[in-house]
């Protein structure tokens, strides 16, 4: 019995599986078992046809393919380059494939063909350790390439992979791993990659300037934000400027945006620019949180980690999609619970939402009246629970727009700062940035003067503040010390931190 190497997903990771192959005195069969899809059964007629059309032989046995572990259900063409070697070269006693992956689909030519899965399989492969040396063919390349650290092998036919295993010359098929060509920074010996090209500029926003400020401190920090301002203030125009400002990105980091764009059946872009996305507020709870009927699937929450979740006119949403994006928002993490599936995901994503000040939007307004009664505004506003509003960081009431306001600021500069700042956070040997900080790191990196504790006390006592909401004012203070390159939190910058409190 001869067996190869090959993986399929569950959830968000990949198992690997031993492909195993028997053959057998008997009536001449063909039958795979091991809890494979449909996909897989079907791949018996493709694997045949590119056996018979390249001058193999179809040994006349009773043929049988296990995928191992049989419990676990599996899924796609990826194996089909694994099964149609073990079958190609059956008779071929000197043949061993070692500690070799191998994936592909097969055409009934025998061509190699891509499949969406393939990258995914091998990035959660490599990530956990168990895969070294990858045999996939030449279409992968592109993306599989931008896997650091394993040995990629590129063949194009069938015949090309059986050659491959029969003879020695594994390093002529060898793909150097890709470099990323873009701007980087260095910090205790790892790189972080960012843009310098701003598709959408600050300079276009003209006033706003607490708003861009408030922009600048979520960026530079991770932290949550909520914009309320009448309609056309530029709540949206800043939010979508916000992700090109963002702090730079390891190389972990881009290759698990890349993970989750090939979960969303998108092109992935290895590029260090943060996502980007923003469900409609008629979406179902599903699509944001993920689910299903049977298997539970990807949702907004889960693909927007790393990124930028922006919830546009926030009280529009379901009261049990708000409600249910607490947990997300305070533990970073979201199980999705199915009878055959469980799926963890990690949420770390920055939330930035936007509202209107009423119903109408003219509350605010000095030149519209507003059309709202108090029964109207309170029932607006009771749709955001205290619980919900607690997990946010940043509150910026916006005004409105002035012909007399300018341009004061781009979106080079805001990211320098932001470079600047994310440096003095990775300098402290923090895993996540300071919006994210767990209570041991908080207490570490956040520490007050008595001057400083003295403020917060007495903010605590008139605002009437939660313990989140004291730890989210301290992580408000930190990045904006950390903006003004200060490794001590001032009374300055305290002060500033609680002006973006709620007031209630």
């Amino acid at each position: 019995m001869k067996r190869l190497k090959c993986a399929s997903l569950d959830g968000l990771d990949a198992i690997s599986v031993d492909v195993e192959a028997t053959f057998t005195k008997g009536l001449p069969s063909f039958s795979i078992v091991g809890l494979g899809t449909g996909a897989i059964q079907e791949s018996r007629d493709r694997i045949k046809s590119a056996l018979l059309t390249n001058d193999f032989k179809f040994p006349p046995k009773k043929i049988t393919i296990n995928l191992s572990p049989s419990e676990i259900a599996k899924s796609g063409s990826q194996f089909d380059l694994s099964i149609a070697l073990l079958i190609a070269l059956n008779e071929e006693k000197n043949v061993t494939f070692d500690d070799f992956y191998v994936f592909g689909e097969v055409g009934l030519d025998g061509k190699l063909k891509d499949t969406s899965s393939i990258f995914i399989l091998i990035l959660s492969l490599s990530q956990a350790g168990l895969l070294k040396n990858v045999v996939i063919p030449k279409e992968s390349v592109e993306k599989v390439s931008k896997i650091p650290n394993i040995n990629i092998y590129a063949l194009s036919t069938l015949n090309d992979t059986c050659d491959f295993f029969r003879f020695n010359s594994k390093e002529e098929k060898r793909v150097k791993n890709s470099d990323f060509a873009y701007n980087f920074i260095e910090i205790n010996q790892k790189k972080y990659y960012y843009l310098s090209e701003f598709a959408l500029d600050y300079k276009d926003v003209k006033g706003q300037e607490i708003a861009k400020r408030a922009s600048l401190i979520a960026a530079a920090g991770n932290h949550n934000i909520l914009f309320e301002g009448s309609p056309g203030c530029g709540k949206s125009m800043i939010t979508k400027r916000l992700r090109y400002i963002m702090p730079p990105m390891s190389l972990e980091e881009i290759l698990e945006k890349a993970k989750l764009e090939s979960f969303d059946a998108k092109e992935p872009q290895f590029n260090p620019l943060r996502v980007y996305r923003s469900p409609h507020h008629t979406s179902t709870r599903a699509s944001i949180f993920g689910g299903g009927t049977s298997s539970a699937k990807i949702g907004e929450v889960a693909l927007s980690n790393n990124g930028l979740l922006f919830f546009d006119e926030l009280p529009h949403f379901g009261k049990t999609i708000l409600e249910a994006l607490r947990e997300p928002l305070e533990d970073y993490t979201i199980l999705i619970s199915r009878v055959n599936s469980k799926v963890n995901y990690f949420t770390k994503f920055m939330f930035v939402a936007a509202q209107n000040p009423c119903p109408c939007g003219n509350l605010l307004s000095s030149k519209k009246e507003c059309r709202c009664n108090e029964l109207e505004i309170n029932r607006y506003k009771n749709r955001l629970s205290e619980p919900f509003l607690d997990r946010i960081d940043l509150f910026v009431t916006m005004n409105e727009n002035s012909p007399q306001d300018g341009s004061t600021v781009n979106s080079k500069q805001l990211h320098q700062k932001v470079i600047a700042a994310f440096g003095m956070q990775k300098h402290r040997m923090q895993n996540d940035l300071n919006g994210k900080l767990n209570d041991e790191m908080l207490s570490k990196v956040c520490f007050l003067s008595s001057e400083c504790e003295y403020i917060l006390n007495k903010a605590i006592e008139n605002l009437n503040l939660s313990f989140r909401s004291i730890n989210k004012i301290k992580k408000v203070a930190r990045t904006i010390a950390d903006l003004e390159q200060s490794s001590l939190i001032e009374k300055v910058h305290l002060l500033e931190a609680l002006s973006y409190r709620r007031r209630t």
